[in-house]
């Protein structure tokens, strides 16, 4: 079956599907095993495929491209692994996410703990991952940190060498966070013409996706910063012991330290405070470091370590002229965190920092502010809401 005839019979079956795969650049390669995708430089979604595909049963063609939608309805191309030990994780657990959800996959599915205690792989043409049996229907985020602690009982990692990863294919300056606008956008659109006719798991799968903040802090935050807190001590089989061999090593456990910067001044309506706070409280929810929250117009007004939940009481101060730079020179003299995320509309100059600084811009920003930006510090230093 024709890359092309697989799409159309995929969109006869859903047409949720089709509107996803319309507008993707298909590649034919050798260099993946059967369907994978990538981005270039301006954000285009590219579908790569194998020619031989097409010798393959329709509806395992069909279950592929599936497949692929589906990893990108659930971000996971902003996955950075640490390491290529961390890549295969992710890979599996990436895998077990999705492919419970496709019965065609799910039928030829080897459970994540058969995959561990045995110390095997996946090949993607004949045996997939999928969840383990008491643990259905979570992310790839659970099933990460689920594979780690197995590793962890069991005091081994010997996974096989998996199949090359799709990754390959993206460039190291692909804007990843234009890719992930415009698949919000287009699979929003998508589910509100034809998510009625998916299966309820794929619909609540959807569901999170559109639900979900914005901004995904967990990849923003790991990729702006590293760690500078030091945190409890704990053994480890994993890292080998200097001293005694047959002995686990010793890991610490290291966090973040934030300052938050909330631009409170008066050019701020309450629509834009309320986005800044859901997107504060994701950001808590997503690293156990500290989080300073200080608010400023044109002077800091509050400064107070910010907790999960803290908006529900939090008192906003300020409605003056704007002025961004009390706030970051505060932060850099007193209280010396590892970076700066700033909250604001943009009207207002820009400031100055030494520290790593990231500005988070409201839907109604200024323009000329966020160009101001990207000059001096780069265009990996701005986000937009919305």
């Amino acid at each position: 079956m024709k890359i092309d005839e697989a799409i159309v019979a995929l969109g006869k079956e859903s047409p949720f599907y089709l509107y996803m795969l319309i507008g993707m650049k298909r590649i034919e390669t050798d260099s993946v095993r059967t369907v994978s995708l990538g981005f270039s430089k301006n954000g285009d979604i590219l579908l790569f495929y194998n020619p031989k595909i097409e010798e393959k049963d329709p509806r395992f063609v069909k279950a592929l491209l599936k497949h692929e939608v589906m990893h990108l309805i659930n971000q996971h191309f902003l996955i950075k692994p640490k390491d290529s030990r961390d890549k295969k994780i992710w890979d599996l657990a990436m895998d077990a996410a999705i492919n419970q959800y496709i019965e065609e996959l799910d039928a030829f599915g080897v459970p994540l703990n058969q995959l561990i205690e045995e110390g095997h792989g996946v090949d993607n043409e004949y045996i997939f991952a999928v969840p383990p049996p008491q643990h259905p229907w979570e992310n790839a985020e659970f099933y990460h940190d689920w594979i780690l602690k197995k590793f962890e009982e069991l005091g081994r990692f010997d996974i096989e060498t998996l199949p090359q990863s799709p990754d390959d294919h993206m460039s190291s300056d692909v804007n990843y966070d234009m890719v992930l606008e415009i698949t919000k956008s287009k699979t929003g659109k998508a589910f509100n013409m034809y998510g009625g006719n998916l299966p309820s798991g794929v619909q609540r799968m959807v569901e999170k996706f559109l639900s979900k903040p914005v901004l995904n802090w967990r990849i923003l935050v790991r990729r702006f910063i590293g760690v500078s807190v030091k945190g409890e001590r704990y053994t480890t089989p994993l890292k080998p012991n200097r001293r005694y061999e047959d002995q686990p090593g010793w890991r610490h456990e290291y966090r973040s330290k934030l300052a938050v910067v909330v631009d409170t001044s008066g050019s701020i309506i309450e629509s834009e405070i309320n986005d800044f706070l859901s997107e504060i409280e994701s950001l808590v929810k997503s690293t156990e470091g500290e989080v300073y929250l200080v608010q400023v117009d044109n002077n800091v007004t509050i400064v107070a370590k910010y907790r999960r939940g803290d908006w529900r009481d939090l008192e906003i101060v300020g409605g003056g002229e704007t002025d961004l730079q009390p706030a970051v020179s505060y932060v850099e003299s007193n209280l010396k965190t590892e970076g700066i995320i700033v909250f604001t509309d943009g009207h207002a100059d820009v400031p100055l920092s030494r520290r790593r600084i990231l500005f988070v811009l409201s839907r109604y920003h200024n323009q000329d502010f966020k160009n101001e930006v990207m000059r001096m510090y780069g265009p990996s230093s701005v986000v937009v809401i919305g």
